[in-house]
């Protein structure tokens, strides 16, 4: 059985909004053993919607469509679907109720123009909406069974774990091909040598499927093994794994998809060690990253943007004859950086960055894309320069945050070169 998703409004089909459903959607239903051969994305049209649910009625056999099912005229979903499935709209008692009862817990009278959400295809299967307004239902047109959802992401979620799957699971009965992935995540090599490196694990590993995905500046490869029962799919999984690591070696940071800052995390915890950090060229980047890992207080001491070298100077102690005869951009600058902010939160590890992140402001000693890293630890300070230039502001930094990151998660693991 193959399956395929749709997604409507005007804001996704223009761009405005980034379709983020449809990409988690895709995950869930590959996880439950349904291929899905196709996303599409269409605007608030009655007539482009109810031809392209023609279309996917004829060719696929589940379809999810989220998005369309508000209270307002250009909601146009379940209309679509009455006209193509030949059907008649009419009011779903138990979902207007629903949508009363959600406004009188948040003791609010529902607006007349909510009543439009129980409105529904008369051979539908409502489905309720535990957590918003917007009931889904359940239609077959053609040979295709379409689960209709909110756009809303956190309704759509809700919805689809706890009322859709179960359903997808029944549909697909003996049919059901069960899935398993592996993410495992690097750093320092462009896709195209990670993918010429692990590119004979399929052919080594019968049943196992390659596929990589770039998350700038990472690369991750995914590993997918499927088949008819659970049993033995890790077992598929793990040696091809283990292959991928030994020929990527210190290039990987997490075996189970986890991010730089969850690995240091993790690390730092485990050895009972803190953080402290000062950053120019990153501008906040590197403590924004760490901080957003719940818990990082058991570790994470202080963080200053010491950008200007007035900063450098006055808040790190970083000596005025050490800028005016290197730079702001120097090895001797960023190692006074590193151990300066260590000493100040009085850290494990205090970890600065200096560079130039462009677009202007590179010199042909220091190109823009230059970035010194220090790492000042128990008992040495680690300095290392990196040259990256991407041509856009943004990029830069975020390439810089990664390198200084996975510079400190190298220390800890005892892998630095």
């Amino acid at each position: 059985m193959i399956g395929e998703i749709l997604a409507t409004g005007d804001e996704l089909r223009s761009g405005s909004l980034i379709d983020s459903n449809s990409a988690y959607i895709s995950q869930k239903l590959e996880e439950s053993g349904l291929e899905v051969t196709r996303h599409s994305c269409v605007g608030d049209d009655l007539v482009n919607l109810k031809n392209i649910i023609k279309e996917i009625g004829g060719r696929a056999d589940i379809a999810i469509i989220t998005g369309g099912l508000g209270p307002t005229t250009d909601d146009l979903s379940a209309e679509a679907a009455a006209l193509a499935a030949g059907d008649k709209l009419v009011i779903f008692e138990d979902a207007l109720k629903t949508i009363e009862s959600f406004f009188s817990r948040a003791g609010r009278e529902m607006p007349a123009s909510n009543k439009k959400q129980a409105l529904l295809p008369k051979s539908a299967e409502v489905i309720l909406n535990p957590v918003g307004t917007a009931p889904g239902f359940i239609l077959k047109i053609g040979k295709c069974v379409f689960f209709f959802l909110p756009g809303v992401p956190f309704e759509m979620k809700k919805m689809l774990c706890d009322q859709v799957l179960v359903r997808i699971h029944k549909l697909l009965g003996n049919d059901r091909q069960y899935c398993l992935d592996k993410t495992i995540s690097t750093f320092g090599l462009p896709e195209s040598t990670v993918g010429e490196k692990v590119a004979l694990v399929e052919k080594k590993f019968p049943g196992i499927k390659l596929g990589l995905r770039a998350n700038f500046p990472e690369i991750q490869v995914k590993l997918y093994a499927k088949g008819a029962s659970e049993n033995g799919l890790m077992d598929l999984l793990n040696p091809a794994a283990k292959w991928v690591k030994e020929q990527l070696g210190k290039h990987i940071f997490s075996m189970d998809g986890y991010s730089l800052e969850v690995v240091i995390g993790q690390l730092l915890r485990e050895q009972k060690a803190s953080l402290g950090i000062a950053e120019s060229c990153t501008g906040g980047l590197i403590a924004n990253r760490i901080t957003n890992v719940a818990g990082s207080s058991d570790y994470f001491m202080f963080s200053g943007v010491t950008y200007s070298n007035n900063a450098k100077i006055k808040v790190l102690g970083v000596l005025p004859a050490t800028i005016e005869k290197f730079g702001a951009v120097a090895k001797e600058t960023v190692k006074e950086m590193a151990k300066g902010v260590k000493d100040i939160c009085n850290a494990t590890y205090g970890l600065a960055t200096t560079g130039i992140a462009g677009p202007s402001g590179g010199s042909p000693e220091k190109p823009v894309g230059t970035i010194w890293v220090g790492l000042a630890g128990p008992q040495k300070i680690i300095t290392r320069q990196f040259n990256f230039s991407f041509g856009k502001r943004l990029m830069n930094k975020k390439i810089f945050a990664s390198a200084a990151l996975d510079l400190l998660r190298r220390e800890l693991q005892g892998v630095l070169d």
